[in-house]
């Protein structure tokens, strides 16, 4: 067991990798342009009215794009998104635009790309935002929602992907 005062980074990430998550792809685009990135760290805040948040890298300066355009997009994945899933992660080498291209994308009412095929899509507009150590918690109202097909989703557990 470890004390309050022996928790470190890396203690604290071997414990979170225990934390199973649902993979997403959290896209924007707009006058800052156009971003996508893979996030676990996501989840609802309220159905009344209908809210979500996403934590991002703050750290990255590439992510100030979602604050700047003020939209974004949720993206849940399936199963069969592993590979967008990597390339949206940074692990492919993939440019951006490159990243795109790897998926039929649409849009809905905030302008951000929604992934045509995704378990779910929760199309926002960021109402708030809270900066807490290396992240950036977006807080988006749902403007527009899609349900997809009832497929398996792709989960992130033990430094892995795994389906249910």
């Amino acid at each position: 067991m470890l004390k309050t005062s022996d928790i470190t980074p890396q203690h604290y990430r071997d414990a979170m990798a225990r934390f199973a998550g649902a993979v997403h792809v959290v896209t924007t685009d707009g006058p800052a342009g156009r971003r996508g990135v893979t996030a676990i760290a996501a989840c609802s805040v309220s159905d009344n009215p209908p809210t979500v948040l996403v934590c991002l890298n703050r750290e990255n300066p590439n992510n100030d794009l979602f604050l700047k355009n003020g939209v974004f997009a949720l993206n849940t994945l399936s199963a069969d998104h592993r590979e967008l899933a990597d390339a949206f992660a940074g692990f492919t080498g993939l440019p951006p635009q490159q990243r795109f291209a790897l998926a039929g994308w649409e849009v809905l009412s905030s302008g951000a790309p929604v992934l045509a095929d995704a378990l779910a899509v929760f199309d926002c507009r960021v109402i708030d935002t809270k900066d807490l150590a290396t992240h950036r918690v977006y807080f988006g109202r749902v403007t527009g929602l899609r349900v997809g097909d009832n497929l398996s989703p792709l989960i992130y557990h033990q430094r892995g992907y795994r389906v249910l």
